[in-house]
């Protein structure tokens, strides 16, 4: 039992999922795409196993930095649960079997953007987390092509906005979404010698703003699936009000920098984009 949360822990399990779920919902709100379970299933474990992988890796390379800070101390390998070669190996197993299934079962572009979203997070936004703080810049890249991938895999291609339609909502969720959750975790990422906010002190009215500023583009973005992909106000109605109470929450945070505020950012983040995935299936549906 102990094995399988350990397992859990390298390839953040929660993570993964939510992933996972953008990967998935780009796939379903394909105009006439009829999509069926075999198809789904596949795409999920594929997805799954990649993420697996980034997640994997990453902890492999940020294994003595998670021993510094009390959020991370007790995953497997800070806490010697787990054998660097043991880690690898399940890195490297994931990764090929994901790639291998979205290759197979739906087309080489999904396989090579899988493979140039896990090279991006793991070999230039990991390390970049130690450098500068344009690290979350870079992240964000990786971190909204799954949505993409999803679309690719069940049209074989990205050359139209629609196709990029949730990478850019998913893109600026990001920044506030990862920038309170760095305020709050600040004295741990400092430890560590991580530089996550946009300054590299937690003082100032700077970080807050640049929450308001980048949530606030998500309102008017709340239009671009009518665009783009035909949807209708059943979506851009629950994506607009989202948008509007992570503004609100991030306008809070501005006039009060505290941890709670910005506590509150994160949780409108995480409220954000499940909002964003379900509106848009639900609208392609009904």
């Amino acid at each position: 039992m102990q094995k399988l949360k350990d397992y859990q822990q390298l390839m953040k399990l929660n993570l993964s999922m939510l992933v996972v779920f953008s990967s998935v919902t780009g796939y379903i709100i394909i105009p006439d795409l009829t999509v069926t379970l075999p198809n789904l299933i596949y795409l999920f474990v594929g997805g799954t196993l990649v993420t697996a992988a980034a997640n994997a890796c990453n902890e492999i390379l940020e294994r003595d930095v998670d021993g510094l800070m009390r959020r991370t101390q007790s995953r497997p390998l800070p806490a010697s649960r787990m054998n660097v070669s043991e880690a690898v190996f399940f890195s490297v197993i994931t990764l090929m079997l994901g790639l291998l299934i979205l290759y197979v079962k739906f087309n080489a572009l999904s396989a090579m953007l899988s493979l140039l979203s896990f090279l991006l997070y793991v070999f230039l936004y990991t390390p970049l987390k130690k450098v500068s703080p344009i690290s979350v810049f870079v992240g964000a890249f990786p971190g909204s092509l799954p949505c993409l991938i999803g679309w690719v895999a069940g049209t074989n291609h990205m050359g139209s906005m629609a196709a990029w339609t949730l990478f850019i909502v998913q893109f600026f969720w990001q920044f506030p979404h990862f920038w309170s959750i760095a305020w709050i975790g600040h004295e741990d990422y400092e430890k560590a010698g991580m530089k996550m906010l946009p300054r590299s002190e937690k003082a100032g009215h700077f970080t807050a703003l640049q929450c308001v500023l980048y949530s606030a583009v998500l309102i008017p973005l709340s239009a671009l699936p009518m665009v783009t992909l035909g949807a209708s106000l059943l979506s851009a109605i629950p994506m607009a009000i989202a948008a509007i109470w992570f503004v609100y929450n991030s306008l809070n945070f501005l006039k009060d920098n505290s941890d709670v505020k910005a506590r509150k950012v994160m949780f409108a983040s995480f409220i954000y984009l499940p909002v964003v995935l379900i509106s848009l299936i639900i609208d392609k549906y009904v």
